[in-house]
């Protein structure tokens, strides 16, 4: 991005390391924020609320079986089991060259910036069973760790920088790095785009992983809140017509912040659902499909969230601040967008996000896509630039 040639970079380097928490008690932040958040500037009035809406089918509030719960991740019903064990977080590259298998399995899609324009996605997944191909898996960031961290889940990723070298150490920081399975036990080589981008794992090899290394396979005490999101019911959902300056969302382009995936989601009314699509330099534009079936990333959740950042050296590496305090965001859900807030105050404790009211949002069931955009960027919603 332009903006990252902006930065200063003369004494950043010792402001950059991350401070963790040895528990969810014991919050530090991340980074200090240099300056106050910046408030969100909305090009034109808001459209009529209401406008071409389109409600969702009618829905029951009741288990389809005995046995099920409701996810803490999506709200949708799940067996109890499931609901009990740990999800996965898994790394993968988001160029031409990737070849992504599973990634529309993961409940929570994360997006973010690594360096040189690259993004990364981050995917947390609740069902990981019977999953006979993972990733391309790529290295980590540390700001995609703490991010992890706040779902307990088995963090994968291929290695990473030495900045993640303190988290990677700690006790409490359950990862797979493939990295260091030198005899690949855990992953394996598979027919991709390249020879690099070739590394994948599994849900056998992830279990045997977990295993061999005495990890708690269902959620630990006292580590990532049990009520993670809010969620609306599935006999009323979450439209946002209550709110008096909500926009009109069925496009949301991503591409002024991510000019090299130029992603961006169509709301459609038949679905009531996100559809991601994204167009790299040398592929066509079109939908943003996992290579396991050819299956479309849908979502029902938009959340954008503004978070400060820094350039750490002269390789481009980038420092986000997980955690923060009132930061700026949107959500988007069924074709409309509310101007949010957010917070994340220790490493294990949720990322909340709370409309101008102070009240923290409700979700709808289903998956969500969270976008991590650099706090002085921008992107468009119906044509309209939104600045962060």
């Amino acid at each position: 991005m332009k903006k990252f040639q902006k930065i200063i970079m003369t004494c950043l380097f010792p402001l950059l390391l991350f401070s963790g928490c040895t528990s969810k008690d014991n919050p530090k932040t991340a980074l200090e924020p240099i300056d106050n958040p910046q408030s969100v500037t909305q090009t034109s009035l808001p459209e009529k609320a209401g406008e071409d809406m389109v409600s969702p089918e009618p829905a029951t509030d009741l288990p389809p079986m005995e046995g099920m719960v409701r996810s803490r991740i999506t709200n949708e019903w799940i067996d109890e089991k499931t609901a009990k064990r740990r999800p996965i977080s898994f790394m993968v590259p988001n160029t031409k060259t990737a070849s992504q298998y599973g990634i529309s399995k993961a409940d929570i899609l994360y997006e973010c910036n690594v360096e040189s324009n690259i993004t990364r996605l981050m995917g947390i997944c609740e069902s990981w069973d019977d999953t006979d191909k993972i990733g391309n898996i790529r290295s980590s960031r540390d700001y995609f760790m703490y991010w992890s961290f706040e779902w307990d889940a088995f963090h994968i990723h291929y290695g990473g920088p030495f900045y993640m070298d303190d988290l990677l150490d700690r006790n409490d920081s359950d990862n797979i790095n493939l990295n260091i399975d030198i005899s690949k036990t855990y992953h394996f080589r598979d027919v991709a785009k390249n020879d690099f981008d070739n590394a994948f794992t599994s849900s056998s090899l992830i279990r045997k992983y977990i295993n061999n290394a005495g990890y708690s396979l269902n959620y630990r005490d006292n580590y990532s809140d049990e009520q993670h999101f809010l969620f609306s019911s599935d006999q009323n959902p979450n439209m946002l017509t209550q709110y008096t300056d909500s926009i009109r969302a069925y496009e949301v382009d991503m591409s002024l912040a991510y000019p090299l995936t130029n992603c961006y989601f169509k709301y459609n009314k038949d679905t009531g659902l996100y559809d991601r699509y994204q167009h790299l330099p040398g592929t066509p534009d079109g939908p943003h499909v996992d290579l396991a079936a050819n299956t479309p990333l849908t979502f029902k959740n938009l959340l954008v969230q503004s978070t400060y950042f820094e350039v750490r050296d002269q390789k481009g590496y980038l420092s986000f601040q997980c955690h923060d305090t009132t930061r700026d965001g949107w959500f988007f859900t069924n074709g409309r967008g509310i101007h949010v807030t957010w917070e994340k105050t220790s490493d294990y404790g949720a990322t909340r996000y709370y409309d101008d009211n102070g009240n923290e949002i409700k979700l709808n069931t289903g998956k969500t896509m969270i976008c991590i955009l650099p706090n002085d960027d921008a992107f468009m919603v119906d044509g309209k630039t939104i600045t962060m």
